[in-house]
């Protein structure tokens, strides 16, 4: 396996696009993106545990009943949530994209990414989505996610080739997401591609699995969004023979869409709103999988924690706190902790206590850009990794003028 360029365009027959067309206010910063498949594919998706839901993602879920899909349509700028015409709204935009690709509108996913509560018109898809699907081509991966984009300061997009039954197959991702973002399905949005040729259900069985190891192990800043989704198109284009089954072909699958998935997670975490370091904490020794997970939960969550790691502070005793309120059957007198990054590593904590080190060491350590929080429970064989970031300044300056 090797990770290769072009994003979502990277697999056989797709391709995409982005363009402005006048939801958000800045001219220059494409509000508009599209995904299609030169055929019909497997679709798999899932979705956000926020009760209130937006309407694309109730038009979508409905769309893909069938598990196929062709193309994606997505919008920045406004979430078209809360809206009494949401449903209207995400409907008639599918069918203007239907008339302009000639697909059925009910193969196509519909997402919007933006402020909650605002009123929404169809009057900027009717003049986009022309100029949208003129625009596809196979090097368009790079504007469709940048129409995606709303407080993200990069664009997030990842490709693997593979070899499944003899066949070169491809998987690519693009991701939004920078603030409003807690486990648990909520994530973000994330739109991945594949020419693999894998029946609907085992995709959303692979899709359901790997986010339970990813997604929703990650965390920006506590708080679940009403509009995250993630959506897999395979449309079979490698030719391999169709996985159908959970055999090696399957478990190959997985592991490319997990390189990706978790490569996305990183890109999400270190770009966190106001962040200035991606955050990996990395539970080892735990006495069920479930332990390790809710641990490594609740200290990349921690906002103490979180503070510390941007004033490059070793106060191990919040990763200790964390721990400790984390619900996960522990014994805090084996706890060890240590911190890492490209300067280096360093014991904080050992057998539940703190040990003597020096802390302008440790200084030089938590002041790189990816910071790795080691934690070792010592009671059982299982392990499991969270991603966050540190918490600054500027997340507070951002939200507090979001809608401004």
């Amino acid at each position: 396996m090797k990770f290769v360029s072009g994003g979502v365009c990277a697999a056989k027959g797709f391709t995409a696009s982005g363009v402005h067309c006048g939801i958000r206010r800045n001219k220059d910063k494409k509000d508009l993106a599209l995904i299609y498949s030169s055929v019909k594919a497997s679709a798999a998706a899932v979705y956000t545990t926020n009760l209130v839901k937006g309407a694309p993602l109730k038009v979508t879920k409905n769309h893909l009943q069938n598990g196929v899909a062709q193309a994606v349509i997505c919008n920045s700028g406004n979430a078209n949530t809360c809206n009494s015409n949401g449903i209207e709204i995400a409907e008639q935009t599918c069918s203007l994209l239907s008339e302009q690709l000639g697909v059925d509108k009910d193969d196509i996913i519909v997402a919007s990414t933006g402020v909650i509560g605002q009123r929404m018109s169809i009057e900027p898809f009717e003049k986009g989505i022309g100029p949208l699907v003129k625009a596809l081509s196979v090097n368009g991966c790079d504007d469709a996610a940048e129409g995606i984009m709303t407080t993200d300061t990069v664009k997030k997009e990842v490709a693997v080739e593979f070899v499944i039954g003899g066949k070169t197959c491809r998987l690519g991702g693009m991701a939004k997401g920078s603030g409003m973002i807690h486990p648990n399905m909520a994530t973000m949005l994330v739109f991945i591609t594949s020419d693999v040729n894998i029946s609907p259900e085992m995709l959303q069985k692979a899709l359901s699995t790997d986010i339970q190891s990813t997604f929703n192990m990650l965390s920006i800043d506590g708080d679940t969004s009403t509009n995250d989704m993630v959506a897999v198109l395979a449309n079979g284009l490698a030719g391999n023979d169709e996985i159908n089954k959970e055999d090696d072909d399957f478990s190959l699958f997985m592991k490319a869409l997990n390189s990706v998935t978790v490569t996305l997670c990183r890109m999400i975490a270190g770009d966190g709103e106001g962040a200035t370091k991606l955050l990996e904490c990395t539970v080892t020794g735990a006495k069920t999988l479930n332990d390790a997970k809710t641990v490594a939960k609740s200290v990349v969550c921690s906002s103490l924690l979180k503070a510390a790691m941007f004033g490059a502070d070793a106060n191990w005793g919040r990763v200790l706190c964390a721990i400790g309120y984390s619900g996960a059957d522990v014994d805090t007198d084996k706890i060890d902790v240590s911190f890492k990054s490209s300067a280096g590593v360093i014991d904080v904590c050992k057998n539940g206590a703190g040990v003597i080190f020096s802390e302008e060491n440790a200084k030089k350590i938590l002041s790189e850009d990816e910071i790795d929080i080691l934690v070792s429970l010592n009671d059982g064989g299982f392990s499991s990794k969270a991603w966050g970031c540190d918490l600054t300044y500027d997340y507070v300056k951002i939200n507090g003028d979001y809608r401004t």
